[in-house]
């Protein structure tokens, strides 16, 4: 199974999301020009949450053999790597990247999974620099969670990845022929994704988590605030020099619920800043509960990952 691999079994995705408190559940349904369904929204409080047999009870309580499942790596679980595309066939596209990585991980090229994802160049140029991302995670890792999965009896389609949620939740957001950058938090930190066309351009990890947003000493979350504010300059600076085809439109900030930070973001960032909800992305109307903040927080990466499109397997 690659990370991004091909499935067709049933329309929409189930996503169980492993988090440090508990089991985090989301299913979507694409509905045609209209917004995506969230169809079932659950938290099963548990820790450890990756227990076998809490998962097999999950999976006959959601007839989880009836949809296509998913799950998510968690941060240090994987490395997100940009490098530059090897000029090779396609069917050798993996063997190459894999030799370039060499020295690039932190645990031997050998012990890793990998899959790739291709960065969209600019068509218009005369020189195209192709680049594209790299997903490693160590073999024992994705062994692991398929095994825990199949003893489950989930039946396991993709590993996905944060990025990868983030950007499905971005790409219907866009504005027409615009990029648009994201910023969300959460245990692992802050993630910040730039995407076009809905595609995934830009990935870059902010440490700082959401317990420190939250901080209700007003001084550590200033100090916070101003770490934020200069990881995204140079982010966005950095993005304008790679990618001067793409005119990013705004900054959306997912639901973190701390206070004052849209406000500190939108007065020291040359980009307009706005604040996102669950809403604007879904139909909410089977789950009301995702009306309240810390919900929308808890669920942003599940159903982002649930959202997933078929991606081609390489």
């Amino acid at each position: 199974m690659g990370f991004f691999s091909k499935s067709k079994k049933k329309e929409g995705w189930l996503t169980i999301n492993l988090l440090a408190d508990g089991i985090c559940v989301g299913a979507v349904r694409r509905v045609s020009e209209a917004k995506p369904v969230v169809e079932l929204a659950q938290f099963y409080p548990l820790q450890p949450s990756d227990s076998p047999e809490a998962l097999d009870k999950l999976a006959r309580e959601l007839r989880a053999g009836s949809f296509r499942c998913g799950t998510l790596l968690n941060g240090g679980e994987y490395q997100l790597l940009a490098v530059e595309a090897p000029n090779v066939p396609r069917e050798e596209l993996k063997t190459a990247v894999r030799w370039r990585l060499k020295d690039m991980l932190d645990f031997h090229v050998d012990d890793a999974a990998i899959d790739v994802l291709e960065i969209p160049v600019d068509k218009s140029a005369v020189q195209r620099a192709n680049t594209m991302f790299v997903v490693a995670a160590r073999n024992s890792v994705v062994k692991a969670r398929q095994e825990l999965f199949g003893a489950a009896k989930f039946r396991l389609r993709v590993i996905d990845i944060p990025e990868l949620a983030q950007r499905n939740i971005s790409a219907l957001l866009e504005p027409q022929g615009r990029g648009l950058a994201m910023l969300s938090f959460g245990a692992d930190g802050g993630l910040l994704t730039v995407t076009y066309n809905a595609e995934l351009y830009l990935a870059r990890h902010i440490d700082v988590t959401l317990a420190q947003l939250l901080e209700p000493d007003s001084d550590k979350q200033q100090v916070c605030f101003e770490k934020i504010a200069l990881e995204l300059q140079r982010s966005m600076d950095h993005f304008d020099r790679q990618f001067h085809f793409i005119s990013v439109s705004k900054l959306l900030l997912a639901p973190s619920g701390a206070p004052g930070l849209h406000e500190y973001l939108a007065s020291n960032l040359y980009l307009p800043v706005e604040a996102m909800e669950l809403s604007d992305v879904f139909d909410l109307a089977n789950t009301p509960e995702l009306a309240e903040v810390e919900q929308q927080r808890r669920y942003f990466l599940t159903l982002g990952a649930a959202l997933r499109y078929e991606e081609s397997s390489l």
